[in-house]
């Protein structure tokens, strides 16, 4: 799609087009439009559903400037969800502008921008970068500690055994104490935020079988070494995220104990039995070592999320210290045959942490993603695998031996170009509300997928065109620690690689300070924070987007590959173009060669 093509009317959910996106039921608010000059039509409206009833409001010009026209109406808000869409209509034309773009034939309601009537999402994640740790691999400290029978010691640079027997049960002793050691590391690149997958105790070690819910595990420090990194890690402007299974617990918890023992204990409620099996219980995917929860019970429900002392509000307490959760396979949450107690457990977790700290943040992982979860009353967000991760998978893939399996495909992953990219984007995008796009969590990967280096099959290049989208696309941008360095792995469990702090030399420093810097320009930066997303050029090869707000407007260039190509900066009505990041770029000379990838940030006038 070239510049001429996706130079079209324009709206979205950011702070240019929406004059407040966290209304109250009763307020107004000015709904704005930008049309390009060479855009012709005689009449304008916005079509809103009130009480689920279309009505029809005219759009009013409001400037207009060399390259482009604004027009704007005022609408009201009337109930929690405001669904609305624009349409263009004069002599031969009928256009449809939703949140998939422009269409010139009649669409439907599921597509169009919504506004949700709830207080706004915590500010903070908005200029946050996060940094993902998998507990066990990234810092071993010298503290000596009881090693449990379940474990297969692993001397720290080793690589994991991959799709083995002891894949689970290999111990490689990182701890919180070592985390906190390397904090500079962590504050140096730049980033503000740390995600933890699980840090309870469990017989594995991923933790995602805890055994406790209610203290830290013992060979990670336990509770104390979390309270002192949680209190050092607030020095340094950096908050932590922590990881709850809300799906299910591990077979060695106490509650699976005293229901075995027990047939009249409550906690015989919180699973699902069945004679069938060889252990007598249900667990998530067949596995005996993770009991899968029933939220048909009550005493359940108040366990998790519903009781003041609940497992939800307690590490989100003062107290404790935690600045949000990443709730493991959220989209199974709470669903098992007949049972769907999905939505209910969702919103229960929502109006948890609203009422103990409604500034922390919400995000699931959703492996599939169905939208009906991110209607901005449940989930914040979730991890964005759906709406970006896959689909850069498969723009910037050169290795299709890694296989689909991630991506619920029995085949090869498949190669697209830059158009299918943007349309899978916009799919999803177009989906939920602009705030639950802004929400959601950034990846190029994580604990449990490939390494991104190795999906681009070593190419630096790629690997930084991948690193530069996903630090300048909407949402919270999360790197999995290593991939600064330029990690590899085939797999999830192969990506659980260690970090060698004693000899660095097989670092890829040049990456590294690279990554950094399109941090820094990621947290300091108010379009990256505030700013909306236009696309503006689309062609099998390369990437063109704007991401602007009140105070300032970027204009990102990402390639996969080689490239010759101009960009015509008359055309968007730029007069200046200073670069943050990549090659210069003018109006007299806006020629962009190289024979690899390009990554380029522009800001403009």
């Amino acid at each position: 799609m070239s510049m001429e093509q996706l130079l079209q009317p324009h709206h979205d959910g950011s702070e240019m087009y929406v004059s407040d996106a966290a209304p109250k039921i009763g307020d107004s608010i000015t709904l704005r439009v930008r049309v390009p000059k060479d855009y012709i039509f005689e009449k304008a409206f916005v079509r809103v559903y009130e009480d689920g009833e279309p009505r029809s409001f005219d759009l009013k010009l409001d400037k207009t400037d060399q390259a482009e026209s604004w027009y704007k109406v005022k609408i009201k808000v009337v109930n929690l969800h405001t669904i609305y869409r624009f349409v263009f209509v004069g002599k031969d034309k009928y256009d449809w502008l939703n949140a998939f773009g422009l269409s010139e034939h009649d669409v439907h309601s599921n597509n169009d921008f919504r506004i949700v009537a709830v207080p706004a999402y915590p500010q903070w994640i908005r200029s946050s970068v996060f940094y993902q740790i998998f507990p066990d691999r990234f810092a071993k400290s010298n503290v000596k500690r009881e090693i449990p029978d379940w474990a297969q010691p692993r001397n720290w640079n080793e690589l994991p055994q991959a799709h083995s027997k002891t894949t689970g049960t290999e111990l490689f002793g990182g701890d919180l104490v070592g985390v906190e050691e390397h904090l500079d590391h962590i504050k140096d690149l730049g980033v503000n935020g740390i995600y933890f997958t699980p840090f309870f105790p469990s017989r594995s070690n991923h933790r995602y079988d805890a055994s406790s819910f209610d203290h830290v595990d013992p060979l990670l420090g336990g509770d104390k070494a979390l309270f002192s990194l949680v209190k050092k890690a607030k020095k340094k402007g950096i908050r932590i995220m922590g990881d709850l299974t809300s799906n299910h617990c591990g077979a060695g918890h106490s509650w699976l104990t005293k229901a075995l023992k027990d047939k009249s204990s409550k906690e015989r409620s919180y699973f699902y039995w069945d004679k069938n099996v060889k252990h007598g219980y249900v667990g998530w995917w067949g596995l005996a070592s993770l009991p899968k929860l029933n939220f048909n019970s009550r005493a359940l429900q108040k366990e998790m999320y519903k009781g003041k002392k609940s497992i939800v509000r307690q590490w989100i307490s003062p107290k404790y210290g935690m600045s949000g959760w990443r709730i493991d396979v959220g989209n199974m949450t709470g669903k098992l045959g007949n049972d769907d107690f999905h939505d209910e457990v969702m919103h229960g977790i929502r109006k948890a942490m609203d009422e103990t700290n409604p500034n922390a943040w919400l995000v699931a992982e959703n492996g599939d993603f169905m939208a009906s979860d991110l209607d901005g009353l449940g989930w914040h967000g979730a991890m964005n695998y759906q709406g970006f991760m896959r689909p850069v998978w498969n723009w910037l893939n050169k290795n299709s031996e890694i296989g689909g399996g991630f991506q619920g495909l029995p085949f090869a992953m498949p190669k697209i170009d830059g158009t299918q990219l943007v349309k899978s984007m916009k799919q999803f995008n177009a989906s939920v509300p602009w705030r639950s796009l802004t929400a959601s969590m950034v990846l190029l990967d994580s604990h449990d997928t490939a390494r991104f280096r190795t999906v681009v099959k070593g190419d630096v290049a790629a690997h930084l065109s991948g690193m530069a989208l996903a630090l300048t696309y909407p949402g919270v941008p999360s790197i999995f620690a290593g991939d600064e360095i330029g990690f590899e792995g085939t797999s999830g469990e192969d990506s659980r690689r260690t970090m060698n702090w004693e000899d660095q030399s097989s670092w890829d420093v040049d990456f590294l300070a690279k990554v950094k810097k399109l941090v820094h320009i990621r947290r300091t930066h108010d379009a990256l924070s505030n700013g909306g997303l236009r696309w503006i050029a689309v062609e099998k090869e390369y990437l063109l987007f704007m991401r602007e707000s009140k105070k300032e407007s970027l204009l990102i260039f990402i390639s996969r590959g080689e490239i010759s190509c101009t960009i015509d900066l008359e055309k968007l009505g730029i007069k200046s173009a200073r670069s943050l990041f990549g090659p210069d770029l003018s109006v007299a000379n806006s020629k962009i060669a190289s024979n690899s990838a390009v990554q380029a940030i522009w800001q403009v006038k």
